[in-house]
This record gives C-alpha cells, structure tokens and sequence, in this order.
C-alpha cells in the first residue's frame, strides 16, 4: 500500500472546520444558531494555532523540514495559511452579509461607533468613564532611537519583542494605540518620530456585550414600532472611542486597532518531578503566557500599527489576519440572553426510566445494566451516583479517574462530602488536560484539603479513561457498583455533548475496574483484563485483532462488517488494517466527527469503505465499535479515539455492551448515524467533504432530532430500546449462523 493514501491530519482538521462551518451558512437555520456555528471555528482555530500550528513552526526552527507521510513543512503551512483564510473570508462574509441583518431583523441590533446616535454616545461615554476606565492599565511599548532602526523600515521605528514589558495571554483581546504628542506636551523618549504606541488589555469585566437603555431616544422610531429592538455595542469599541482620550492626556490617538495573540500552547511538563508535579505544572502555565507568538488577529483599520506589533511578536505576513468581524465570536454568544426566536429550540433531557426516586440509585442498578446517553437523556443519574454515594452510610470507598469536569461540579463537591464523612475516596486527576490544567489545578488542591487521595495521573501518560468506582457494603461483603463513559464528569458539558456511559455492577467488570486503579495509582504492573481493554498496553492491539478477525471471517457470500464511530481517525496502522480489510470485502461503515486520514472508495484498496461526518445542534463525542464477527456481533464503546495519542500515549478504555438488550439499542444508534440525511457529510474518494441531500423521494432523517424523540418515548412508555420505527437493522451471518 501507498502511504500517500494517508491523508494530511492539518488539512483533514481544516476539511473539519470547514464543515463546521458549512452549518453556520445554512439560510434554514435561526441566526443566532448560525453565529454559534462562526464562534466555535473561531475558536476551533484559535486552539489549532496554538497546538498544531505552533508544533509545526517549532519543528522547522528546529531543523526539520518535513513531515509524515512526506508533507514538506513550509508548503503545508502554506497550505494552512491559504485554507484558513479561505474559511475566515466565508466566516466574515456570512456574519455581515447575512447573520447580523437578521439579527437586527429580529430585534437584536448590533451598533458599530460610526452609527452611534449623540444621545448614545453620552451615555456610552457616561458608562466609559464609570465602568471601564478605572480598569484599564496602558502599557507602553519602548521605542527605539531612529539611528538604531536602519534597515529596520518595517516596524516603523519601534524596538523588537526583547525590549518589551508586554506580556499578551492566549484568550484576551487587546487596544492597540498609535499616539502623538499634542503641541506643548514633554516627552523624555521621544524616537525621533513623533508618535508612541501603547497596549491596553480588554478587561473581562464588565462583559463585551455593553445593553444600550430602551428608552426613547436610543431606539430607531422606525424599527421600534415593527420590533421592539434591543441595542448593543462592543467594549472594545467604547475603549477604543475614549480610551486614549482619558489614558493618555497630551496625546492624540492618531489610529487604534484591536488584536489578539495566538501563542504556543504545546508545552510539555517534566515528566520526571514526580514529587512537585503541580509544581511543576504551574510553570508550564506560567512559561506559556511567555511562549512563541504563532499567529495575530486584528481588526482592519492601521496598517501601520499592524506593522508595528507583528515586528514586535516577530510574526511574518503569513501570520497576520485581518477580521472584519468579531474577535472572539464566542464570548458574543455566551452573552446574548433571550432572543429564543432567534434560536433553535432547546432539546430537554429526558429522565432514564430506569432510575426512580422509590428506589436507591443501587438497586436500580443492580437489576441490570443500564446504558445512558447524552443528552438526550438526564445527566442526573451520574450526579446523583455520586451524591448517594456520599450520603450512603453503607458505602465504604470511591475511585474516580476525572479527565474534565466543571468549574463549580456537583461531582467534586460530592467527593468532597463523601471524604469529609469518612469514606476513603481516591481521585486520579490528569493535571495534563490542556486548556483546563488550572481549573484541574483548583479542585485538586480542594479535594486534597477534604481528605482524598488525589493521583496526578502517570509519568508520560495521560490519563483519559472515564471510570468509577463504589465499594458498598451488602450481605457481609464488598459490592462494586461501576461506572464507566465515552465522555467526561462535566455537568455544564453534558447538555450538549452526545456521550455514552454505562452503569453496572458485573463482578467481571468491577473486577477489571479494581485493575484498572490499581495500575494507575500504584506499582501494579499491568495485568490480563477479562472485559476491559485499555491502552497503551493492549487497546491498539486488541482492534487490529478484531479488525482481522473480520478478515477471517469474511466470505463473498456473508462479508464482514465493520461500523465504527469516533472524533478521530489518524492512526496509520489502523488505517492500514482498514485497508486491508477492504480489500478483503469487509463492508466497513465510520462515522468520524472530525480528522480522518483514510480515503475511501478507491477501486482496489477502500473501495468497500465509507465515511460520513455528522455535524449538527449537540456535539458528537461518542465512541462505538462494532464487530459483526460471523453473526456473534460484539458492541464496544470507548474513550479512545483511532490516534496514535490514544492508542499509544494516553490511558485509555474499552468496555463492551454485553447485555443483549443494551447491545441492540446501540446498534439502532448506530444505524440512525447512517441514515441520517440532513446533517451528515460523506468524504468521497477524492479527498472532499460532500453535505449529503435527500433526494425528493426520501424522507428527511435527521439523527440526533431521532435520539430526542426516542428518549422522550422511553420515559413515557418505560421501554427504551424497542420504540424506533427507523428499519430494520441487518446484520450479515455465516450459513453456519
């Protein structure tokens, strides 16, 4: 096989976005919707930048000038470059062209300076110098003396980054002013030129939405009578209209411009401190907001400053992009309240049937297994597993591997309470988990306050499995009752991320989970699991047996058949295996959310492979593997994607579906992700995404509006399972079968 076939994991991120995007540019959508959409690519972009971009650059500074599968290094960011500014250009153009008059349409109004009323502007001023101003620090950057700057034209007379005090952070949007000197004014570091810039910091409070009174004289009459319109405006703009004037008195801001500094993100922590591991995790935190500027964004307006500030990040034109529209999209969103009609409305979850409140939470287990699926269904089950867990005098120890979990979580507080009362509690904590160290940082220093054993997770590894564990105390003896997910502890990320998680008190299963604890927090070496398959040690290995057991089993008259659901595919051994079973006539059917380096449907490699991408309201997270292994169909569910970095330098788990009824309902969940024909993508053999259309003879099938309805029917008729009328799902068996 040719390892070209291999597609780029850059541009198959990018292939990604682009699609996320495609759903902002649907006309069928409400606006607000759509904005949603812009917001997550921007800050999709923003973490790819810090991460992928950043590794990159850090490689060829190194010395290295490709990459696998041969990929030259500058022609691939070449390639970055030019997709992505692609995107931004589309990104750009809906917002204004299209997103933000409706909006206003809609009764929520957007005002630029330039179209600020005088009855606005005082008051906007009046809130300036009461709200904003007492926040804002100047920072001034050094200028250097002309003489010092020959053949230096480009940053217009001002000093590099070394000669600077400003210190820019990942997320913060800053003002950037070119001043000059009012007549009279004394300056003691004049550089010859006249001008001076300095930096202000948006503050993060108040927030970036700053509501204008509806009291008349602030509304258009016009609009007024058809909408009752709500009026906004940027804090950036208001800091950008009086910041200077107030900051800076004897200058006169000649331009502004606002920005933001994509910096590398990708620091690795010293594996070898154990014993100050948070420590030393601080000071990765700390070196980041140091780190290598990769990438600036700003607001069009001053080529000059522009100019000035990539001189000082030591950015080059390929670096730079120019926004015509909001600069952190997303802290937009968040903050528009209200607005329902300009919404998509809000799918509810649904109570599990299987929990009742005349039961404990242990006995509704104990029956069966129980599969939950978010969100669809009530995240609740897994709070209160936890909270029972700390009230109930009969339950002696917890164990609990948390990846991400929330700010202000239920689940810690409940750990907290559980340890306090006496209970021995045990929590591996992956300090590593990037973007959310300091957060992980905070509740661990508090769960160890409480009394609970906290285990910075492993030397080299991350810990990404989802387990727990609680140890109660029935009939004279020790029962387990386990836990186990695709998706994180996080209650704020489960009202829209689409997860998988099964409760269950298996002895096999509790058994393996008891292993699983004890490799992670101990000397333990790793051991042989019955149920659980986890990684690095035996995941990888494990799927490309069963990827091959497809092989074997697969005959022209009942072909193998594989269907697999995961966020990424990038492994090349996997992929390899895939192709070979291909071309065994294994029918093989992935749902990959977003990078996918396998190209499907060339004639004699992949041409029995097919690949769809679902991108719609909730958030596919999920992983499912399905085996169907001669008729004996086998059902896993993972927190492991088909990575190198899951599959070889993460901690990992794989867990099946063994109860016969549980193991159905995936499969329906499975079959319900291929059929659908409203929010799917298929990849076809040359490399591009293609939105599937229904043709007019086919009903309109939109997969996760199916799982909201279906969970609704499970509560109401307390069956889950059995309710879809979607067909039948059919799987191929041997004539032995």
């Amino acid at each position: 096989m040719n390892d070209t076939i291999i597609l780029n994991r850059e541009l198959s991120w990018i292939d990604f976005n682009e699609r996320v995007l495609g759903e902002g540019l649907r006309t069928e959508l409400p606006p607000l919707e759509r904005l949603k959409f812009l917001s997550i690519v921007s800050s999709n972009f923003d973490e790819f930048f810090m991460v992928r971009v950043a590794s990159i650059k850090r490689a060829m500074k190194g010395g290295v000038t490709a990459d696998l599968p041969g990929q030259n290094l500058s022609e691939l960011l070449e390639k970055i470059t030019q997709r992505v500014r692609g995107i931004i250009k589309r990104q750009s153009d809906c917002l204004f062209r299209d997103i933000l008059p409706l909006l206003e349409a809609g009764g929520l109004c957007f005002r630029s300076p330039v179209h600020w009323s005088p009855k606005q502007k005082d008051y906007l001023e009046a809130f300036f110098v009461r709200e904003v101003y007492p926040l804002l620090t100047p920072l001034r950057l050094t200028p250097l003396k002309p003489e010092d700057a020959e053949g230096e034209n480009d940053n217009d007379g001002y000093s590099d980054l070394l000669n600077s005090r400003l210190s820019l952070d990942n997320y913060s949007l800053y003002a950037a002013f070119l001043l000059e000197a009012e007549s009279g004014t004394q300056t003691d570091d004049d550089p010859g030129t006249g001008e001076f810039v300095s930096v202000i910091r948006i503050p993060h409070s108040p927030e970036r939405l700053i509501w204008l009174p509806r009291e008349t004289g602030f509304t258009d009459d016009i609009l007024s009578e058809i909408t009752s319109p709500v009026y906004c405006v940027l804090l950036e703009d208001l800091i950008a209209a009086w910041g200077a004037a107030y900051l800076f008195p004897g200058y006169r801001a000649k331009e502004s411009l606002i920005f933001k500094v994509n910096k590398d993100a990708d620091i690795s922590v010293d594996e070898k401190r154990d014993e100050d591991f948070v420590t030393a995790m601080a000071e990765v935190l700390e070196h980041r907001d140091s780190s290598m500027p990769v990438r600036m964004i700003y607001t069009m307006g001053s080529r000059k400053l522009r100019n000035i500030l990539s001189h000082r990040f030591s950015l080059g034109q390929d670096d730079l992009f120019p926004a015509k529209g909001f600069l952190n999209p997303g802290e937009i969103f968040e903050q528009i309240s209200g607005f329902d009609h300009l919404k998509e409305k809000p799918w509810r979850a649904s109570h599990h049937p299987a929990f009742s409140e005349d039961e404990t939470i242990w006995d509704s287990i104990s029956q069966a297994d129980i599969l939950l699926q978010l969100p669809y269904q009530s995240f609740d089950p897994v709070v209160r597993f936890f909270q029972d867990a700390a009230s109930d005098p009969q339950v002696a120890a917890i164990k609990t591997a948390l990846y991400r979990t929330s700010g202000d979580s239920p689940i810690v507080h409940a750990l907290e309470q559980a340890a306090l009362s006496g209970k021995h509690v045990t929590a591996v904590v992956e300090l590593k988990a990037r973007f959310d160290e300091v957060r992980n940082i905070s509740w661990a220093n508090r769960l160890e306050k409480a009394g609970v054993i906290v285990v910075y997770g492993i030397a080299r590894l991350k810990v990404h499995a989802k387990a727990s564990i609680v140890m109660r105390r029935e009939y004279n003896r020790i029962k387990r009752y386990v836990h186990i997910s695709t998706g994180n502890y996080n209650d704020k990320t489960a009202k829209y991320y689409e997860d998988l998680s099964l409760f269950t008190a298996r002895e096999d299963i509790a058994y393996d989970a008891g292993l699983l604890f004890n490799m992670i927090t101990g000397y333990s070496a790793s051991q042989s699991m019955s149920r659980l398959v986890i990684a690095p040690t035996a995941l990888k290995r494990r799927l490309l047996e069963l990827i091959n057991r497809e092989i074997s089993r697969s005959s022209p008259e009942a072909p193998g058949q594989l269907i697999a659901k995961m966020n990424a595919l990038a492994d090349p051994d996997i992929i390899k295996a895939l192709y070979s079973a291909s071309q065994a006539g294994v029918k093989i059917q992935l749902i990959v959310r977003g990078i996918c380096m396998l190209l499907p449907g060339i004639p004699g490699l992949s041409e029995n492979i097919r690949v769809t991408s679902i991108i719609d309201y909730n958030l596919e997270h999920s992983r499912i593997y399905y085996f169907a292994n001669g008729g004996s169909d086998e059902v896993y569910l993972a927190s492991a994607d088909w990575m190198p970095r899951n599959l070889e330098r993460r901690v990992e788990l794989m867990f099946p579906i063994l109860q016969e009824k549980l193991r159905k309902n995936v499969i329906e969940i499975l079959q319900a992700y291929l059929k659908d024909n409203s929010h799917s993508w298929v990849l076809n053999s040359d490399g591009v995404w293609k939105r599937s259309m229904p043709m007019p003879e086919d009903e309109v099938f939109r997969a996760q509006s199916y799982f909201h309805s279906r969970a609704a029917i499970a509560l109401s008729e307390e069956q889950p399972g059995n309710e879809w009328g979607g067909g039948e799902f059919i799987v191929r068996r041997s004539p032995q079968g």
